[in-house]
């Protein structure tokens, strides 16, 4: 069973001027998205700066989300690390702390072997009972997961389950699609990739846009998944330029400044990150004004 099918949010976390994680911002962002109709909460992902987080905090926001979010919808937890020893860790603590799922990301910087990479994972599988979506992003990681990798994975470790597909590469997604047969669940990890991932048999998507679209990416999947294709297809045409404006910058440069100019207050972000450059805010305003969402 499929651990959601739609739109799934990788949520931002918000933090006071001071750095600090803003707890009360966070469930107000929940309830929000909950209200709005999103399939799943992905907490400390990518979007979520989990890399700037320490380890008591990040596992305190995924605490703070299940507990939030209660049995509501399915709290995915970003867990992954370079580190083999590290994202058992995160697992292990993240299971602990009621989250039904992990996301685990390929291992950074170290650029693993395929070889090596089916080692990290069931590493991380064989610690927990969770049942595991696969991060395939090499654009951040320096690391590809070929698609025999994760057939591989799917068919030989019980709980990995599925894979957040943001390679880019719809080739290298059809032959995943080829040759998995079903046998893993496919996410779109890119929000202007949603409908032909869908097309290839994928089942939702992990999005950075559905921090401020919840309500139309959850309706481009699901009148998809629901044969409506030509609606589906009019919902991703039209989220584009936004979509474009949300990576016209590093991730979630662009998207936490989207959130700000909408009145969320969800804070500065962590460094490295850095304030957006003020010609790409307005590029942002304008194409979030052009989607109707309202500014504050």
């Amino acid at each position: 069973m499929a651990v959601f099918k739609g739109a799934g949010v990788a949520i931002v976390t918000p933090f006071y001027e001071d750095g600090t994680v803003n707890y009360d911002k966070l469930t107000e962002i929940l309830e929000e998205q909950i209200e709005a109709g999103t399939d799943s909460i992905i907490i400390c992902g990518t979007t979520g700066e989990a890399s700037t987080l320490s380890h008591e905090e990040h596992l305190d926001v995924v605490g703070h989300a299940v507990k939030v979010v209660n049995g509501r919808l399915p709290v995915i937890a970003g867990t992954g690390s370079n580190s083999t020893e590290t994202a058992v860790y995160l697992s292990v603590e993240a299971e602990k702390r009621g989250a039904d799922a992990l996301l685990q990301v390929t291992p950074y910087y170290n650029k693993a072997t395929q070889k090596g990479l089916i080692a990290h994972f069931t590493a991380v599988a064989e610690a927990v009972k969770l049942p595991i979506i696969l991060y395939n992003v090499p654009g951040r990681t320096g690391c590809n997961i070929l698609p025999e990798t994760a057939v591989y994975l799917a068919k030989h470790v019980s709980n990995i389950v599925g894979i957040k597909e943001a390679s880019g590469n719809i080739s290298q997604i059809a032959k995943l699609a080829q040759l998995a047969d079903g046998c893993i669940d496919i996410y779109s990890g890119n929000d202007d990739q949603v409908v032909p991932i869908l097309s290839l048999g994928g089942i939702g998507v992990i999005s950075v846009l559905s921090n401020v679209a919840p309500k139309q990416t959850h309706d481009m999947v699901m009148t998809y998944l629901e044969g409506d294709t030509a609606q589906s297809r009019k919902l991703q045409l039209a989220a584009l330029p936004l979509v474009d404006a949300l990576f016209c910058e590093v991730n979630p440069i662009p998207v936490k400044t989207a959130m700000n100019l909408m009145g969320r207050e969800c804070g500065p972000l962590r460094g490295p990150l850095s304030p957006m450059e003020p010609q790409n805010v307005e590029r942002l305003r304008k194409a979030m004004e052009d989607y109707g969402l309202e500014l504050a």
